[in-house]
């Protein structure tokens, strides 16, 4: 078992209580309906999948209920940073 911070609540928890929600930093499409089908697939399938340090996007489920975005290393498992949506994140 590992443990997370949540940047919400401000202590560790452990893994049990948050849900991964998938990449972090996705650019949304300024005008969804001017897609065509290829981009919609990209833009809802395509993702990085990097061994090393990944941005990813966190829900405290069985805490705060909040999203926030954590910089992980998916070999190690080890949680760099992580951060609220919206602020500056994955410099480490």
């Amino acid at each position: 078992m590992f443990y997370i911070y949540c940047p919400h609540c401000g202590e560790h928890r452990e893994e049990e209580e948050f849900n991964y929600g998938g990449e972090a930093h996705i650019a949304r499409p300024a005008d969804p309906n001017a897609l065509n089908d290829k981009e919609w697939v990209e833009y809802l399938f395509l993702r990085k999948n990097p061994r090393g340090l990944h941005q990813e996007m966190w829900y405290h489920a069985a805490g705060c209920r909040k999203f926030f975005n954590a910089s992980r290393h998916t070999v190690t498992y080890e949680f760099k940073e992580t951060y609220k949506i919206g602020e500056q994140g994955g410099q480490s």
